[in-house]
């Protein structure tokens, strides 16, 4: 399922500064040369009300397949 606005092709992440959680998953996708968009809902309303539509707590991943993932390996912030 796709984000209003967004192409398939483009896995975004909502994370959380100060989220230890957020900071390993971005390390991960960057370790693993996954392109991404982070979003930040510590610094946008808009960014913050979307992520709350898959879940409360962050990192939230869309993957570029449509999936949604809510943690990262089993932990969440």
């Amino acid at each position: 399922m796709a984000a209003k606005g967004r192409p398939m092709s483009q896995t975004i992440i909502y994370t959380l500064r100060n989220c230890p959680t957020s900071d390993k998953a971005r390390a991960a996708l960057q370790e693993r040369e996954i392109a991404f968009e982070e979003r930040r809902v510590d610094e946008s309303t808009e960014w913050w009300d979307e992520a709350l539509k898959y879940s409360f707590t962050v990192p939230v991943i869309l993957w570029d397949n449509g999936d949604v993932e809510i943690g990262w390996e089993g932990e969440h912030g």
